[in-house]
């Protein structure tokens, strides 16, 4: 295992033993033990949700929050409901995916110069973490970003993940002249960082707010970028 790999395995660690946020805790684990029908007989995770992916990242993918029944169940980030198969379709024709979905731990799914985190790691009630939980997680980020010195695109899923990778940025001292607007496909450089792009919440595009070809023209924008 190399030191990066290393390095991120403590982080990971720390993640799943969270327990900062007792609303969050407390929702996980009733829906871990009432499971949905369709997966009665699945052992779910119902713990705090670590990114996952390439400790080498150039792209780090942005998102939410885990799932109830997707990450919250697998114990993988995007993993286990059809947000996580939308995101590696799309990641995969960008070249960061082996695989075209995002099932199970086991699957055999590697990324390779791309990683993905949430700003929540922890599925909340009605997929609206509160404020206060939000800045409760935020150091989880700040400690997984610290260990991925190769970013230089942060695709941002949703206005959430989106005010997260700011966050991020301005705790390194970059701080925008202007505040950036959340917008599909809004392309942001920074001077001394990564580039930020924002992409509608991959959960949403069900319901008409993306296209597959819209996500699939971000994720080639931040191969573009590299």
């Amino acid at each position: 295992m190399s030191k990066a790999a290393a390095g991120l395995g403590r982080i990971h660690q720390d993640i799943v033993g969270c327990t900062r946020c007792e609303r969050l805790r407390t929702y996980c684990a009733r829906i871990a033990r009432e499971k949905k029908a369709a997966h009665r007989t699945d052992v779910y995770w119902g713990k705090p949700v670590p990114g996952f992916g390439d400790p080498g990242a150039r792209v780090l993918v942005l998102g939410l929050a885990p799932a109830a029944h997707g990450a919250n169940r697998t114990g993988r980030v995007f993993t286990g409901d059809g947000s996580g198969d939308f995101l590696m379709t799309a990641m995969h024709s960008a070249g960061f995916a082996n695989l075209t979905t995002s099932q199970r731990a086991d699957d055999g799914l590697e990324l390779t110069g791309a990683y993905i985190a949430a700003a929540v790691r922890c599925a909340p009630p009605d997929n609206k973490p509160t404020p206060a939980e939000i800045a409760a997680c935020h150091p989880h980020l700040i400690a997984e970003t610290a260990a991925l010195p190769n970013v230089r695109v942060i695709v941002a899923l949703g206005k959430i993940g989106f005010e997260a990778a700011w966050r991020v940025l301005r705790d390194r001292g970059i701080v925008p002249t202007a505040r950036p607007m959340f917008g599909h496909g809004l392309v942001y450089g920074t001077e001394d960082g990564p580039t930020v792009i924002a992409s509608p919440r991959t959960a949403s595009e069900s319901s008409g707010n993306a296209t597959p070809h819209s996500t699939v023209s971000v994720r080639a924008t931040s191969s573009r970028l590299l």
